[in-house]
């Protein structure tokens, strides 16, 4: 499978500065929408890596700023490959392994759910395709990371 860049350490590969490029498309209604910024990953106490991503989400030619945080948290067990993605209260989010450099994680909510396709192409870019799906949603978020510096 050429096509996937195996992570040994995942909280590791993360660590630092990624520019980020996101298109969003609502499936039902065809509006399309960009996210453009940057990624952040530092260092929390717990070693884990606090994730702040900030930048521009254009929806129907409306730029507004954005933001969000996570929390990427060693994973169960001894594998470094592995984390434990939460929300900055703290709520699970998702699992997250790439010692493959692939992975697929699924969050429920509410009534969607949420299906995230990790994928690491090199050690500078990863790619994340989320297609959530649910009586109120049907929607593709494709992002797309490249280390800074």
């Amino acid at each position: 499978m050429g096509e996937f860049w195996p992570v040994p350490d995942v909280l590791a590969y993360l660590a630092g500065s990624w520019r980020v490029a996101r298109a969003v498309r609502d499936l039902t209604s065809g509006a399309e929408g960009r996210f453009t910024g940057t990624t952040t990953f530092s260092p929390l106490d717990d070693g884990g890596l606090l994730h702040h991503e900030s930048g521009t989400f254009t929806w129907q030619g409306v730029p507004r700023p954005a933001e969000r945080t996570l929390r990427f948290l060693p994973g169960p067990g001894s594998s470094p490959g592995t984390a434990d993605v939460r929300f900055a209260d703290g709520r699970p989010f998702h699992d997250l392994d790439l010692t493959s450099g692939h992975h697929v994680a699924d969050h429920p909510c509410v009534a969607d759910l949420y299906r995230g396709e990790f994928t690491v192409r090199d050690q500078d870019h990863w790619r994340t395709v989320w297609r959530v799906g649910g009586p109120a949603k049907d929607l593709v978020l494709t992002t797309d990371y490249a280390r800074e510096g």
